[in-house]
């Protein structure tokens, strides 16, 4: 991911056009894409915050070695209910990362 995109995440950051557009990128494997999108769906930027996907994209950019996803990651996870947590392990389990 770009850093025009990055940047413009931080200037339109509630645009749902940019977060297809880094949808986009974080499905085609971009590290930098998979942080904003978990970012995008924990704050809700653009879209209806949603903490199981959020949980699901820090996840990614983690085990691709970015290591601020999994500071961001522990604390969307003391922000959810043990259902979205046993909804996070479960679509977890059958994620191939890319």
């Amino acid at each position: 991911m770009d850093s025009d995109l990055l940047s413009r995440l931080v200037l339109y950051g509630n645009d749902p056009a940019l977060v297809e557009t880094i949808r986009e990128a974080a499905e085609a494997g971009d590290i930098d894409a998979q942080y904003a999108l978990g970012l995008i769906y924990a704050e809700g930027r653009g879209i209806e915050p949603d903490l199981v996907a959020a949980y699901l994209w820090l996840s990614r950019a983690l085990a691709r070695g970015d290591k601020d996803a999994g500071d961001l990651r522990h604390i969307v996870l003391q922000q959810m209910d043990p259902l979205q947590i046993a909804e996070a392990e479960r679509q977890q389990s059958g994620v191939r990362w890319q």
